[in-house]
């Protein structure tokens, strides 16, 4: 009998890449085809975000486009995966009639099972379940990312119960894996060819709070440094609250722990902290930050920051613009405030009118810009290791490649103009450019850096 083709859509972030890398590996492992176009599969998923607003509405468009697709090709059925429907629920089942199977946060590691029950008429339309699904190293997962670059998920959902945030109710409390699990699955990425190893989940530097005394985050940087098989192991998504001199000391220790840190701050303003369900002042976060520059004077930080948060004032946002003058991160990413429906903050009066918004966003873009580009500016001229990654989306004259400080999906990219390299090797390369996001670099050394 030929295999069932199935095309599968992923949307949002690398945690969720991990979640639809799962579900390609539960497919293919129960002798499913993966295809290139929707036009050509009997079975579409969509893996979907809902964590804002504007998430929410990329996942409706894609899942009514793909919808016409089933109609246009050979599917049979559509099924919907995620965030969405764990958000949403039965609200989707009467609005998307299109849809043949909605699964939650924890339902979509069955989707073979649910299938089969489905073609015997067993299930109904929407599979959800607490959200309490913790992968393992042995749960079926096929990587999508380039060969070289893969995603360890260290631990799921979130305890930090942020008034604005969704994710607690989408993905339940936090749940760290266990230390020997992680590493037994960084061995098998180590296997696939992974070079660059990501940590990743909703606050990485909760890892093992949850699990006793030990193990915590520096001893699973260690361990992972200690495999010996990742030139660069980088750390994303750490709550700044948890930042401690044991994790800073363990990172300065190893070569291969990348110096880069991502810290949502969010906002700096005492009282907005509050009303957002954080702590946390500008005076504290300024020690903060000068307090992991000196023990990693190479790092590269970087921040996120609502804007537009109920009640911030026009003193909020100087004081706001002033810290980021001040605290100069090499790498800033700036949201909007959305009310999302089901969270405290989307119940707060005193909104902030939209062009405000806009103009405040703009005022720190432009701000960041100047910032971003006196740091690349600096790299003109060294020498420095990078990860070749293939021909550049811009021209197939360019390779592109990334500085340890760049992490994949999120940051820049270095262009090289000159010299040849393999994909998925670290060689060296003379910087010749800079640009606010991108660097221009020559490839100086064809061995491995």
């Amino acid at each position: 009998m030929e295999p069932t083709t199935f095309y599968l859509q992923s949307l949002g972030c690398p945690k969720n890449r991990v979640d639809s890398e799962v579900i390609l590996g539960s497919l293919m492992d129960a002798g499913y085809k993966p295809v290139q176009e929707p036009l050509e599969a009997r079975l579409i998923v969509v893996n979907t975000c809902s964590f804002i607003e504007s998430a929410t509405e990329e996942s409706i468009e894609t899942i009514l486009e793909l919808a016409q697709a089933k109609k246009q090709g050979r599917c049979e059925l559509l099924v919907v995966a995620g965030c969405l429907p764990q958000r949403y629920g039965r609200k989707l089942v009467k609005s998307m009639p299109e849809v043949d199977l909605f699964l939650g946060t924890s339902s979509f590691v069955r989707l073979v099972e649910i299938l089969a029950r489905k073609q015997a008429g067993e299930v109904e339309r929407l599979n959800l379940e607490p959200p309490r699904f913790l992968m393992t190293s042995t749960t079926p997962r096929t990587l999508s990312a380039p060969f070289y670059s893969g995603y360890l998920k260290i631990a799921e959902g979130c305890s930090n119960r942020c008034s604005f945030c969704t994710i607690p109710a989408i993905r339940g409390p936090y749940r760290s894996r266990p230390l020997n699990d992680l590493l037994q699955e960084a061995e098998w990425l180590a296997s696939q060819g992974v070079i660059e190893l990501n940590l990743v989940a909703q606050d990485t530097t909760a890892y093992g709070t949850d699990l006793g005394e030990r193990p915590r985050l520096p001893d699973l940087l260690e361990a992972l440094a200690n495999i010996g098989k990742f030139p660069w192991v980088r750390l994303l998504y750490a709550y700044p609250q948890k930042i401690d001199r044991r994790l800073l000391q363990t990172m300065a220790s190893y070569e291969s722990i990348c110096k880069y840190l991502d810290l949502p701050l969010q906002h700096v303003s005492g009282h907005l902290l509050k009303a957002m369900g954080r702590t946390g002042s500008a005076d504290e976060f300024h020690e903060l930050v000068a307090w992991i520059r000196e023990y990693l004077p190479e790092v590269t930080l970087r921040t996120t920051l609502i804007v537009g948060f109920p009640g911030e004032t026009d003193g909020d946002f100087q004081e706001l613009y002033h810290f980021v003058e001040q605290a100069r991160f090499q790498r800033l990413g700036l949201f909007a405030f959305s009310p999302e429906k089901g969270t405290r903050a989307a119940l707060f009066s005193d909104p902030v009118e939209e062009s405000v918004k806009i103009q405040r966003v703009h005022a720190l873009a432009a701000l960041q810009e100047n910032i971003s580009l006196d740091y690349n500016s600096r790299l003109v001229g060294t020498v420095q290791p990078v990860l070749i990654e293939g021909v550049s989306d811009e021209s197939d004259l360019l390779l592109q490649a990334r500085l340890s400080s760049q992490a994949p999906e999120i940051d820049g990219c270095v262009l090289i103009t000159k010299g040849f390299g393999k994909v998925g090797e670290i060689v060296a390369a003379r910087i010749t450019e800079a640009h606010a996001h991108d660097l221009i670099g020559e490839i100086v050394d064809s061995e491995l850096f």
